[in-house]
């Protein structure tokens, strides 16, 4: 093999994972809604890429759940419904209880510390009567949290299988669940029940932090 055959590889797998990038924006920004039915050159002029770069991402979003094909009907987008929350809550169940376990054994003393601070901070904003972007920002450390505590593992596979689980849990949240001012306290609230755990270094209670917190999630979701 050449030295260039690689370069030239590496090319269309650098255009595959910017389309993938491109689809999933569009989906979180509601320009892809989940439910719709869209066709190859649709993805096209919707994600700005190239027809041979949408046929090779289509297997990914088949793989991942993200889209479907239904006979005669062409490809789907997933749509929420009961049967998507439940999967996904359960699946981030299996996954984050151990490595909560995990994170509790092995995780620095700063590294807690800094969760905590970033919480607390998120509090003190909300209580204060909140500002423009406390919403984002709440989010941004809400996800920052469980995916520290997942990457934690150093397992390539558990952290890619997360984020497309998560990724599903925003669009849940895109209805009525995604974090707003009435629940952005018991949320913060919840995350430093699981990290008052971490840091007393009781693995057995941080994963059942981790556990109720993600039940408390599934309750909300499962209501709407």
């Amino acid at each position: 093999m050449s030295q260039s055959e690689p370069e030239r590889d590496g090319e269309p797998l650098k255009l595959r994972e910017r389309a993938y990038a491109s689809f999933t924006e569009r989906l979180l920004a509601r320009e892809i809604r989940p439910g719709q039915f869209v066709t190859q050159r649709e993805l096209v002029a919707m994600t700005g890429y190239p027809l041979g770069a949408i046929r090779e991402l289509i297997p990914r979003l088949e793989a991942e759940g993200l889209i479907k094909t239904v006979p005669q009907r062409g490809m789907q987008v997933a749509h929420v419904d009961l049967n998507l929350i439940r999967n996904a809550f359960q699946f981030r169940l299996f996954l984050e209880k151990e490595a909560t376990a995990a994170y509790t054994r092995t995780a620095t003393d700063e590294e807690i510390a800094e969760q905590r601070q970033r919480h607390e901070a998120i509090i003190r904003r909300a209580e204060a009567g909140g500002d423009e972007t406390l919403i984002e920002d709440a989010e941004n450390v809400d996800r920052l949290m469980h995916e520290m505590i997942i990457d934690h593992l150093d397992n390539d596979i558990v952290s890619q299988a997360f984020r497309v689980t998560w990724l599903k849990i925003r669009l849940i949240r895109q209805y009525e669940t995604r974090i707003q001012n009435h629940i952005l306290i018991p949320v913060m609230q919840d995350h430093l029940k699981i990290i008052a755990a971490i840091e007393s270094r009781d693995p057995e209670a941080a994963a059942a932090e981790m556990s109720a917190h993600i039940n408390n999630a599934r309750t909300r979701a499962m209501s709407y």
